[in-house]
Protein backbone atom coordinates (compact mmCIF):
# COMPACT_ATOMS: atom_id res chain seq x y z
CA UNK A 1 0.00 0.00 0.00
CA UNK A 2 0.95 3.51 -0.49
CA UNK A 3 0.20 6.82 1.86
CA UNK A 4 -2.67 8.72 0.14
CA UNK A 5 -1.71 12.04 1.21
CA UNK A 6 -4.40 14.14 -0.15
CA UNK A 7 -6.77 11.64 2.04
CA UNK A 8 -5.67 12.99 5.57
CA UNK A 9 -8.82 14.99 7.20
CA UNK A 10 -8.67 18.74 8.65
CA UNK A 11 -9.39 16.81 11.85
CA UNK A 12 -5.67 14.40 11.21
CA UNK A 13 -4.19 17.64 10.88
CA UNK A 14 -5.43 18.97 14.14
CA UNK A 15 -4.58 15.94 16.07
CA UNK A 16 -1.03 15.85 14.77
CA UNK A 17 -0.37 19.59 15.33
CA UNK A 18 -1.98 18.41 19.24
CA UNK A 19 0.29 15.95 19.94
CA UNK A 20 2.58 17.16 18.19
CA UNK A 21 2.38 20.41 20.35
CA UNK A 22 2.16 18.50 23.38
CA UNK A 23 5.08 16.36 22.76
CA UNK A 24 7.41 19.23 22.03
CA UNK A 25 6.72 20.92 25.03
CA UNK A 26 8.34 18.06 26.97
CA UNK A 27 10.45 16.16 24.90
CA UNK A 28 13.69 18.88 24.51
CA UNK A 29 14.06 18.23 28.65
CA UNK A 30 13.38 14.85 28.47
CA UNK A 31 14.54 13.06 24.88
CA UNK A 32 17.92 11.49 24.26
CA UNK A 33 20.08 14.33 21.72
CA UNK A 34 19.77 11.77 18.93
CA UNK A 35 16.18 11.52 18.41
CA UNK A 36 17.00 15.26 19.09
CA UNK A 37 18.66 15.65 16.66
CA UNK A 38 16.86 13.37 13.90
CA UNK A 39 13.60 15.40 14.63
CA UNK A 40 15.35 18.23 13.66
CA UNK A 41 17.36 16.38 10.16
CA UNK A 42 13.91 15.26 9.10
CA UNK A 43 12.40 18.28 8.83
CA UNK A 44 9.28 17.44 11.32
CA UNK A 45 6.58 20.25 11.95
CA UNK A 46 4.05 20.75 14.03
CA UNK A 47 2.72 22.36 10.52
CA UNK A 48 2.37 19.10 8.19
CA UNK A 49 1.69 15.74 8.63
CA UNK A 50 4.96 13.87 6.94
CA UNK A 51 4.73 13.30 3.81
CA UNK A 52 6.49 10.00 3.30
CA UNK A 53 8.08 10.66 -0.08
CA UNK A 54 9.56 13.56 1.28
CA UNK A 55 10.38 11.79 4.66
CA UNK A 56 12.40 8.84 2.73
CA UNK A 57 14.84 11.19 0.45
CA UNK A 58 15.61 12.56 3.95
CA UNK A 59 16.61 9.56 5.72
CA UNK A 60 18.02 7.81 2.72
CA UNK A 61 20.47 10.40 2.52
CA UNK A 62 21.62 10.23 6.22
CA UNK A 63 21.33 6.28 7.10
CA UNK A 64 19.54 4.71 4.13
CA UNK A 65 16.68 3.99 5.39
CA UNK A 66 12.89 4.45 4.16
CA UNK A 67 9.66 4.07 5.53
CA UNK A 68 6.43 1.81 4.21
CA UNK A 69 3.18 2.38 4.83
CA UNK A 70 1.13 -0.68 6.05
CA UNK A 71 -2.47 -0.81 7.22
CA UNK A 72 -1.52 -0.90 11.17
CA UNK A 73 0.07 -3.69 12.99
CA UNK A 74 1.53 -6.81 10.85
CA UNK A 75 2.73 -10.26 11.12
CA UNK A 76 5.51 -11.11 12.74
CA UNK A 77 7.68 -12.32 9.51
CA UNK A 78 6.99 -9.43 7.20
CA UNK A 79 7.27 -6.94 9.85
CA UNK A 80 10.91 -8.26 10.42
CA UNK A 81 11.84 -9.22 7.00
CA UNK A 82 11.06 -5.06 6.53
CA UNK A 83 13.01 -3.96 9.21
CA UNK A 84 15.99 -6.55 8.54
CA UNK A 85 16.19 -4.66 4.82
CA UNK A 86 16.34 -0.99 6.54
CA UNK A 87 12.70 -0.98 6.05
CA UNK A 88 10.24 0.69 8.70
CA UNK A 89 6.58 -0.07 8.36
CA UNK A 90 4.48 2.59 9.57
CA UNK A 91 0.66 3.66 9.56
CA UNK A 92 -0.21 6.09 7.85
CA UNK A 93 -4.10 6.82 9.86
CA UNK A 94 -4.37 8.67 12.71
CA UNK A 95 -6.27 8.49 15.99
CA UNK A 96 -9.47 10.33 16.41
CA UNK A 97 -9.88 13.17 18.85
CA UNK A 98 -11.63 11.30 22.07
CA UNK A 99 -8.43 8.87 21.77
CA UNK A 100 -5.28 11.22 22.21
CA UNK A 101 -4.26 9.69 25.67
CA UNK A 102 -4.66 6.33 24.68
CA UNK A 103 -4.90 3.89 21.95
CA UNK A 104 -4.68 -0.07 21.82
CA UNK A 105 -2.99 -0.21 18.23
CA UNK A 106 -0.17 2.22 16.91
CA UNK A 107 -1.48 5.01 14.58
CA UNK A 108 0.99 7.17 12.32
CA UNK A 109 1.96 9.52 15.29
CA UNK A 110 3.21 6.50 17.33
CA UNK A 111 4.82 5.32 14.15
CA UNK A 112 6.31 7.94 12.93
CA UNK A 113 6.63 10.62 15.23
CA UNK A 114 8.28 8.33 18.24
CA UNK A 115 10.18 5.68 15.66
CA UNK A 116 11.56 7.80 12.72
CA UNK A 117 13.74 10.06 13.80
CA UNK A 118 15.95 7.63 15.87
CA UNK A 119 16.39 6.36 12.12
CA UNK A 120 19.02 8.78 11.55
CA UNK A 121 21.55 7.35 13.99
CA UNK A 122 23.71 4.54 12.31
CA UNK A 123 24.32 2.28 15.60
CA UNK A 124 20.68 2.15 16.43
CA UNK A 125 19.82 1.09 13.26
CA UNK A 126 22.35 -1.47 12.89
CA UNK A 127 20.58 -2.87 15.93
CA UNK A 128 17.18 -2.89 14.47
CA UNK A 129 18.13 -4.23 11.36
CA UNK A 130 20.31 -6.77 13.18
CA UNK A 131 18.30 -7.75 15.69
CA UNK A 132 15.12 -8.80 12.76
CA UNK A 133 18.24 -10.90 11.62
CA UNK A 134 18.22 -12.54 14.50
CA UNK A 135 14.32 -13.02 14.80
CA UNK A 136 14.11 -14.01 11.04
CA UNK A 137 16.39 -16.98 11.83
CA UNK A 138 13.80 -18.08 14.96
CA UNK A 139 10.76 -17.00 12.71
CA UNK A 140 9.10 -20.01 13.22
CA UNK A 141 9.22 -20.73 16.95
CA UNK A 142 7.10 -18.84 18.79
CA UNK A 143 8.61 -19.14 22.14
CA UNK A 144 11.84 -17.44 20.29
CA UNK A 145 9.72 -14.43 18.68
CA UNK A 146 8.01 -13.87 22.22
CA UNK A 147 11.56 -13.45 23.43
CA UNK A 148 12.80 -11.01 20.63
CA UNK A 149 9.67 -9.32 20.85
CA UNK A 150 10.71 -8.58 24.83
CA UNK A 151 13.93 -7.00 23.91
CA UNK A 152 12.44 -4.83 21.43
CA UNK A 153 9.79 -3.72 23.33
CA UNK A 154 12.04 -2.96 26.42
CA UNK A 155 14.40 -1.47 23.84
CA UNK A 156 12.96 0.25 20.77
CA UNK A 157 9.74 0.45 22.26
CA UNK A 158 10.48 1.64 25.79
CA UNK A 159 14.12 2.10 26.46
CA UNK A 160 16.34 4.72 28.37
CA UNK A 161 19.33 5.91 27.80
CA UNK A 162 22.19 7.16 30.27
CA UNK A 163 25.23 8.23 28.31
CA UNK A 164 28.23 8.98 30.47
CA UNK A 165 28.03 12.69 32.20
CA UNK A 166 24.51 12.69 30.80
CA UNK A 167 21.23 12.39 33.29
CA UNK A 168 18.34 9.51 32.41
CA UNK A 169 16.58 10.26 28.91
CA UNK A 170 13.92 8.87 26.83
CA UNK A 171 14.64 6.87 23.02
CA UNK A 172 11.80 4.45 22.73
CA UNK A 173 9.01 5.42 20.83
CA UNK A 174 6.19 4.25 23.17
CA UNK A 175 7.64 6.93 25.61
CA UNK A 176 8.54 9.32 23.10
CA UNK A 177 4.84 9.70 21.56
CA UNK A 178 2.77 9.38 24.68
CA UNK A 179 2.84 12.89 27.52
CA UNK A 180 1.74 10.60 29.91
CA UNK A 181 4.60 8.00 30.09
CA UNK A 182 7.65 10.60 29.35
CA UNK A 183 7.19 12.24 32.76
CA UNK A 184 6.57 9.04 34.62
CA UNK A 185 9.22 6.97 33.44
CA UNK A 186 12.29 9.23 34.52
CA UNK A 187 9.99 11.05 37.64
CA UNK A 188 7.81 8.67 39.19
CA UNK A 189 9.21 6.64 41.80
CA UNK A 190 7.27 3.75 41.16
CA UNK A 191 9.10 1.93 38.41
CA UNK A 192 11.99 0.00 38.51
CA UNK A 193 14.95 1.48 36.55
CA UNK A 194 17.54 -1.61 35.60
CA UNK A 195 20.88 -1.46 33.81
CA UNK A 196 20.51 -3.05 30.35
CA UNK A 197 20.72 -6.62 30.77
CA UNK A 198 19.61 -9.13 27.79
CA UNK A 199 19.07 -12.41 30.25
CA UNK A 200 16.89 -9.61 32.15
CA UNK A 201 15.21 -8.19 30.02
CA UNK A 202 14.27 -11.62 28.46
CA UNK A 203 12.83 -12.83 31.79
CA UNK A 204 10.07 -9.93 31.92
CA UNK A 205 6.83 -10.21 30.16
CA UNK A 206 5.96 -6.63 28.65
CA UNK A 207 2.68 -4.74 29.55
CA UNK A 208 0.44 -2.89 26.87
CA UNK A 209 -2.50 -1.47 28.57
CA UNK A 210 -0.58 0.66 31.30
CA UNK A 211 2.66 2.15 32.17
CA UNK A 212 5.21 -0.16 32.35
CA UNK A 213 6.54 -1.68 35.97
CA UNK A 214 10.45 -1.37 34.59
CA UNK A 215 12.55 0.11 32.21
CA UNK A 216 16.00 -0.65 31.07
CA UNK A 217 18.90 1.64 30.95
CA UNK A 218 21.36 1.65 27.89
CA UNK A 219 24.94 3.86 27.87
CA UNK A 220 25.03 3.77 24.29
CA UNK A 221 23.36 3.22 20.39
CA UNK A 222 26.25 0.68 20.32
CA UNK A 223 25.49 -0.82 23.19
CA UNK A 224 22.39 -2.54 22.18
CA UNK A 225 24.28 -3.17 18.53
CA UNK A 226 26.92 -5.27 20.49
CA UNK A 227 24.76 -7.63 22.14
CA UNK A 228 22.85 -8.98 19.25
CA UNK A 229 25.08 -11.67 19.80
CA UNK A 230 24.14 -12.63 23.46
CA UNK A 231 20.45 -11.98 21.92
CA UNK A 232 21.01 -15.08 19.73
CA UNK A 233 22.87 -17.17 22.31
CA UNK A 234 20.53 -16.74 24.99
CA UNK A 235 17.89 -17.43 21.86
CA UNK A 236 19.10 -20.17 21.47
CA UNK A 237 19.80 -22.02 24.72
CA UNK A 238 15.97 -20.71 25.74
CA UNK A 239 15.09 -22.69 22.42
CA UNK A 240 16.94 -25.67 22.89
CA UNK A 241 16.02 -26.41 26.48
CA UNK A 242 12.30 -25.72 26.02
CA UNK A 243 12.71 -28.36 23.12
CA UNK A 244 14.28 -30.88 25.50
CA UNK A 245 11.13 -30.39 27.95
CA UNK A 246 8.71 -30.89 25.31
CA UNK A 247 10.34 -34.01 24.04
Amino acid sequence: MRQIYDNYTKEDKYVWQLLFDRQMKLLPNLADNAYLEGLESIQFSRAQIPNFDELNARLRKITGWEVVAVPGLIDNQPFFELLANRKFPAATWFRKLEELNYLEEPDMFHDVFGHVPLLTNSDFCDFLSGLSKVALRFIKNPTAIELIARLYWYTVEFGLIQEKGQRLKIYGAGILSSSGESVYCLEDSKPNRFPFNVEHILSFPYIKDRYQAQYFVIESYRQLYESLPEVEKATSLVVKNTNLVMA
